[in-house]
């Protein structure tokens, strides 16, 4: 340990500087006019890969953007470890909320302020930076090999094709993902959980032509109208799904579980001082760990139509839009619950619009082991880095290549992320704390030292 603390104390400027410069990339992979970005930003990484020690390292091609690889394999006979991570991340919209430009890092209160910080390239880059600091303190203890790829916010399309045609490269042990958060520093955590997702885009359309509102008003079926109550009867006054269907692959926990589940410090004060709001909100019956956990969701992520501009223009508009995301849990999968969706929302429309249905991506649920050799190597790092052992937790976000993972490669993921829920991923003014990212440098190391050893 002292080894790894000296290490870092060493080169904290220039571990936090390398990271600030990948956060400058613009690397939005759902807009086409940053592709120069996400590209240079995947170059940059193949760069940083390299200058750490990696052998073999490519940016491969696929149908969108590239999957940077790299590997440093001391001994076949030794355990191997694959890390996964992204290098795209979300759009920086709306620009006017974040107080500083959302691609150019700023540090407040000792927290890094940059669209990526957190999710994922501050969790990413904190182990090319700790297999760099093996390298140089001749530490590696086992196999590495690195897959970071570019299309994970947008649904990781073209990486299932690369694993496929990949799969003796990508022969390993373990799959190892930070790109997931802790409960607190005061109170590290590992989810042995994620759900899966199924988003989609739906379109309601009234007349050809936007209309006036008080020549057709009242006449014609305006589509926002219809749209917002179409959305609206998608919960019941519980906050139940009531799409047929929805639940029937759901399993309940066990009184057993849920205790586990809800001895995790919660602040339900704290929690809505954060978020500013005035009560919690959700399903009936379950706690604020069990929604965000292990049941499955429906949110509206985004709505539009007619005129939104500085104003008043009084139309009936001929269109309006939403985009739609389902969080889904173990039994329940993408494809099934996309369809269900599918069924029910053209079944609900009157016939006085049309309605248009688009599946963009999805990624099935996943409950990672908590007996095997691998976590037991993580729970160890995270006690001797921390000084104190992690609480079991499950994570509400998505992350579908673990599911992949499983079925082609046969690999189960351990997932320790050292973000943290307040970080805004997602929204304006993310940020990763400096001291979060120091950490899993810290850390890193401790659970490819403790894999090998348990391995043996």
């Amino acid at each position: 340990m002292q080894v790894i603390k000296q290490y870092i104390d060493d080169n904290k400027q220039r571990l936090l500087d390398e990271l600030f410069e990948l956060l400058r990339f613009p690397s939005v992979s759902a807009d086409p006019k940053y592709k120069t970005d996400v590209l240079n930003a995947a170059d940059y990484v193949a760069k940083k890969l390299t200058e750490a020690g990696a052998d073999n390292v490519e940016v491969c091609q696929t149908a969108g953007y590239p999957i940077v690889y790299g590997e440093k394999i001391i001994d076949p006979a030794l355990p191997t470890v694959l890390t996964y991570g992204h290098y795209d991340v979300q759009p920086p919209d709306p620009l006017e909320l974040w107080k500083t430009p959302p691609f150019e890092p700023t540090v407040r209160d000792g927290k890094i302020y940059a669209r990526g910080a957190c999710d994922d390239k501050g969790q990413f880059y904190m182990h090319v930076k700790a297999f760099e600091l093996m390298m140089q303190t001749n530490t590696l203890p086992c196999n590495i090999k690195f897959m970071i790829e570019g299309e994970e916010e947008v649904g990781s399309n073209n990486l299932g094709v690369f694993v496929k045609a990949n799969k003796e490269r990508l022969k390993a042990d373990v799959v190892l993902i930070s790109d997931t958060s802790m409960i607190s520093m005061e109170n590290p955590s590992l989810e042995t959980g994620l759900r899966g997702l199924s988003y989609l885009e739906v379109e309601v359309t009234g007349p050809n032509r936007d209309l006036h509102s008080g020549v057709y008003g009242g006449a014609v079926a305006n589509p926002a109208t219809i749209l917002a109550k179409m959305i609206a009867s998608l919960h019941d006054e519980n906050n139940h799904i009531t799409i047929p269907g929805f639940y029937d692959d759901v399993t309940e926990l066990t009184e057993t579980e849920r205790n586990e589940l809800n001895a995790a410090p919660y602040d339900e004060a704290e929690y809505k001082t954060d978020l500013d709001i005035a009560e919690v909100w959700g399903e009936k019956g379950y706690t604020t760990f069990e929604r965000t956990g292990t049941r499955p969701t429906l949110e509206v992520n985004g709505i539009w139509g007619g005129y939104i501009g500085e104003g008043a223009k009084t139309v009936l508009p001929s269109k309006a839009n939403a985009k739609i995301s389902m969080r889904l849990v173990p039994n329940q999968t993408s494809e099934k619950i996309t369809q269900l969706f599918t069924d029910h929302f053209l079944k609900i429309a009157p016939k006085a619009v049309k309605v248009k249905v688009t599946p963009h991506h999805g990624g099935e649920p996943v409950v990672t082991p908590t007996d095997s050799v691998a976590y037991k190597a993580a729970q160890k790092a995270i006690a001797e880095s921390f000084g104190r052992d992690p609480i079991p937790t499950r994570g509400g976000g998505s992350i579908p290549i673990v599911a992949l993972f499983e079925a082609e490669l046969g690999l189960k993921t351990v997932l320790m992320g050292f973000g943290l829920d307040s970080d805004a991923l997602h929204s304006p003014n993310e940020k990763y704390d400096i001291f979060n990212y120091y950490k899993g440098i810290e850390t890193i190391p401790l659970f490819h030292k403790y894999f090998a050893e348990l391995s043996r």
